[in-house]
């Protein structure tokens, strides 16, 4: 029986790739069975590239900037991505707003990390938000991504408390450790084959599955 073959993967960013590490150090512990085939960011120069490089990753610029239009940016990004035949697209701090048609294109295998417990707090400045509305817990989410901003199914989330010494570097302090934990666990269930993406069948409402459960 031969084993089944690794998962390819392509990870998306914009920055600083804190998650992306966490990722790559996941791999290199086998700790799912996948392979980062290469990370892709709309903004050069960033720290995530060097970290793809560093790790022998293929590190790639997709500038949004040098582009004349959403379409034609997403259009070259599609390209690149579709060169990889991912099975899984990793949103990793990417920070640009995806169109339903890049959607649909991946629809099922693109997921996202987002630093709040959604749908609490959908898009960006959620750790000054808890802040302002005092909440006492606080936490993030990994989901499928749809159509709809920071709205796919829940797959996962980690839960901490909010003090009353914290400020909004503390609690991004703290969300990442505990993100730097989560996004790999799921990983290593899609690539398991244990998490899938299904629409239901009569209202076409999106959901996801674990291990046969519906979460």
């Amino acid at each position: 029986m031969t084993q089944e073959a690794k998962k390819s993967i392509v990870v998306l960013i914009s920055g600083n790739g804190s998650n992306l590490q966490a990722l790559i150090d996941a791999q290199s512990q086998g700790l799912f069975h996948g392979n980062i085939q290469a990370v892709i960011s709309n903004k050069p120069k960033v720290f995530g590239l060097e970290r793809a490089e560093s790790a022998n990753i293929d590190a790639i610029c997709v500038d949004h900037t040098q582009f004349d239009s959403k379409s034609s940016f997403e259009k070259q990004l599609i390209k690149t991505i579709d060169q990889y035949q991912p099975d899984i697209v990793i949103l990793a701090g990417f920070m640009r707003i995806l169109s339903s048609d890049l959607v649909q294109h991946y629809l099922g295998k693109i997921i996202n990390i987002h630093p709040s417990l959604l749908p609490k707090y959908k898009g960006l400045h959620t750790h000054r938000q808890v802040l302002e509305n005092g909440d006492k817990e606080h936490g993030t989410s990994v989901h499928f991504v749809t159509a709809e901003l920071d709205g796919g199914p829940i797959i996962a989330q980690r839960r901490i408390d909010v003090e009353a010494d914290d400020t909004e570097q503390t609690l991004v302090e703290k969300i990442q450790q505990q993100e730097h934990q989560l996004y790999p666990q799921v990983v290593s269930w899609f690539c398991a084959g244990q998490l899938q993406f299904e629409l239901e069948q009569n209202t076409g409402a999106a959901r996801a599955i674990l291990n046969g459960e519906i979460l």
